[in-house]
């Protein structure tokens, strides 16, 4: 399968602005690690989707300038600039720092931030077939990080739950109250028959 090269900015020319960019000088040594905010051609978008077939129903979405790539609701990979960036933490980085990919990088404040995705190696942008172990890995650490994320929300709603129970038990004023006694009631006596005297 032969890999479909599409048309990138060259150096020095400035992309597309986005709605949310403010206007600034643009000057391409500034910018880190090379990368670039472009507009992405929804045939690269076709391209990916072609090579996540054989992994499962992938669908992607718009966000931020880009797309995210979801498989069963998880975005284990992102799509910005014409650039496949896959979802990496601590047990697959160092496959993709192997295979001399760049971390996803952009300029944040007169700063460098960078994300836990990827570029894609270049020989798996050849076919879906050398795509797919690269698909699973990045899937992998997105199921990771979706169950951090599940169980650092059920510590905080214990956390939560501990807290009101102990602010309730400080609090004696709002104790349940103990059940008042039932009053006996008196009985009233029996008449006296007559011819006989009350002992």
């Amino acid at each position: 399968m032969q890999r479909t090269r599409y048309p990138t900015l060259g150096v020095g020319k400035r992309p597309a602005p986005l709605g949310w960019e403010r206007a600034r000088p643009y000057n391409p040594r500034q910018e880190f690690n090379h990368w670039r905010v472009l507009t992405m051609s929804d045939d690269f978008v076709d391209y990916v989707m072609e090579l996540f077939g054989p992994f499962g129903t992938v669908v992607s979405r718009r966000m931020f300038g880009g797309h995210g790539v979801y498989l069963d609701g998880l975005m284990f990979a992102i799509i910005s600039g014409d650039t496949l960036y896959l979802k990496a933490d601590e047990m697959n980085r160092v496959e993709f720092a192997q295979a001399g990919c760049e971390v996803f990088g952009y300029a944040r404040k007169g700063r460098r931030a960078t994300l836990n995705f990827f570029r894609a190696p270049e020989d798996a942008m050849e076919s879906p077939e050398l795509m797919l172990p690269w698909a699973r890995t990045a899937y992998a650490a997105a199921l990771r990080a979706n169950a951090k994320k599940q169980a650092a929300g059920q510590a905080q709603a214990a956390r939560k739950i501990a807290r009101a129970v102990q602010a309730t038990k400080a609090q004696p004023g709002k104790s349940a109250k103990a059940a008042p006694a039932a009053k006996k009631v008196k009985r009233p006596a029996k008449p006296l028959k007559r011819g006989k005297r009350a002992r």
